[in-house]
């Protein structure tokens, strides 16, 4: 089921997005203050990305000196800040469920796939036993890691809470 999840979240955050859009009544302070948390969630996921070499290398640079999942902490903080800008309870609970549900899959199946990948390297890491990276963050790297996909969606998302909010 935690493998399963893991893939299907971005499917199923499609569909819940639908769903808070419909269920969504924004305010024009649900919207400043929402946006304002969910842009922080972004700044957090462009640095981690912008550190990130996926599938090479344990990465320990920026965000992962910090934490070993800088880019779900992100999109939980953009989740948290959509249910603010939502302005509906509904909304937050759907947001949290999906969040808990999804993400932890996510970072269960991670973790396993990183252990059986890079072994002893990764337990270092994840015990912070691993010394850190000395590395700057790369636009292009966080190009590579599509993390412009998450800006635009983003923009989209608030962009049409905004709409709605005005209409």
């Amino acid at each position: 089921m935690t493998r399963l999840l893991a893939r299907w979240r971005v499917f199923l955050g499609f569909v819940f997005a639908a769903i808070v859009m419909w269920l969504a009544t924004p305010t024009r302070n649900s919207l400043l203050f929402g946006a304002a948390i969910a842009v922080t969630g972004e700044c957090l996921r462009l640095w981690a990305a912008g550190h990130l070499e996926k599938g090479r290398e344990v990465t320990r640079s920026g965000p992962y000196r910090h934490t070993r999942h800088p880019l779900y902490l992100g999109s939980s903080i953009i989740g948290v800040g959509i249910a603010v800008a939502s302005h509906h309870l509904v909304v937050a609970a759907m947001v949290v469920a999906y969040m808990l549900l999804t993400l932890t899959a996510a970072m269960r199946s991670e973790e396993a796939h990183l252990r059986q990948k890079f072994g002893d390297a990764y337990d270092a890491y994840a015990q912070k036993r691993a010394a850190p990276m000395d590395r700057p963050f790369s636009w292009p790297r966080a190009i590579g890691n599509r993390e412009h996909h998450t800006m635009i969606g983003l923009a989209i998302g608030l962009a049409l809470l905004t709409l709605k909010s005005v209409i």
